[in-house]
């Protein structure tokens, strides 16, 4: 399966475009999982850099917590049974407030 598509590409925000946003009223575009256990990626803005394509979201792994993750990171991960990291392709998009009930400090 592919990670990015053109058209995830296409509505994606760029990093730090929607700064102005207060964080729980921002839009998470799409998400990633773990399919074997731990590990969510929710993304919130993403572009190309340095021949990479960096997202920026909440990532539920051992905590919640906001930050910058790779699309090569994501694609690199060595899963249990030859898995690999997988988009939810049910998705719809959410407001960080339907999926972090804390108040975040900003």
């Amino acid at each position: 399966m592919m990670l990015l598509t053109k058209e995830i590409k296409s509505k994606l925000p760029k990093l730090y475009a929607t700064e102005s946003i207060p964080l729980m009223d921002k839009e998470i575009v799409c998400k990633f999982f773990n399919p074997t256990g731990l590990g969510t990626w929710y993304v919130i803005e993403g572009e190309e850099e340095d021949g990479d394509f960096r997202f920026f979201g909440l990532v539920d792994l051992f905590e919640m917590e906001f930050g910058y993750f790779s699309l090569n990171e994501l694609e690199s991960l060595h899963l249990p049974l030859n898995q690999k990291i997988e988009r939810d392709l049910h998705f719809s998009k959410n407001k960080i407030s339907q999926v972090y009930k804390k108040e975040p400090l900003e």
